[in-house]
């Protein structure tokens, strides 16, 4: 099975849809949030955006654990910018992604409501789309909205997948 990347902007719902969709696959998890350093942390706890050198230590971890996985794995990763989608592709030749698209009101709101229990800052949200290149035009992509029910994504997600197993 190919490994799949969910990803979007924080708050779009990777976590939740990424345990779901491995779940629904059997293939492992792996939490993106759980491999990001301590440095990374708490710069984002305080409000810091992470900029490209920061994040590439954490893409690196991130191949590695989708080379751990050959038979396939679920990896959450915003990896916003087409170049960090290109660093992940490295690590598994026709990678997946699926983006979880949600407007900014949305995300805000949804990273407020969690922000008890989550490391990342509100205040990093609107930079967050400030960096977001969406994945339009690359190849093995789906586009899905992330206000849709947890069913629907799953359901959705694990169907897709089923194409590409076909097509093997």
């Amino acid at each position: 099975m190919k490994s799949i990347v969910i990803m979007g902007v924080a708050g779009c719902g990777k976590s939740s849809v990424g345990a779901r969709v491995a779940e629904a696959t059997g293939m492992p998890l792996v939490e993106g949030d759980d491999h990001h350093s301590a440095a990374n942390r708490s710069k984002m706890q305080q409000g810091i955006a992470l900029t490209d050198a920061d994040r590439e230590g954490w893409l690196a971890t991130l191949g590695e654990q989708i080379r751990r996985h050959p038979q396939g794995a679920v990896v959450t990763c915003s990896a916003l910018k087409r170049s960090y989608r290109e660093r992940l592709r490295t690590a598994e030749p026709g990678l997946l992604f699926v983006f979880l698209e949600i407007t900014q009101a949305e995300a805000q709101a949804r990273v407020t409501a969690r922000a008890a229990s989550h490391f990342f800052s509100t205040s990093l949200v609107d930079n967050q789309f400030a960096t977001l290149q969406p994945p339009v035009g690359e190849a093995g992509v789906l586009t899905l909205d992330a206000t849709l029910p947890l069913d629907a994504l799953q359901a959705t997600i694990t169907e897709w997948l089923a194409t590409f197993e076909e097509t093997l």
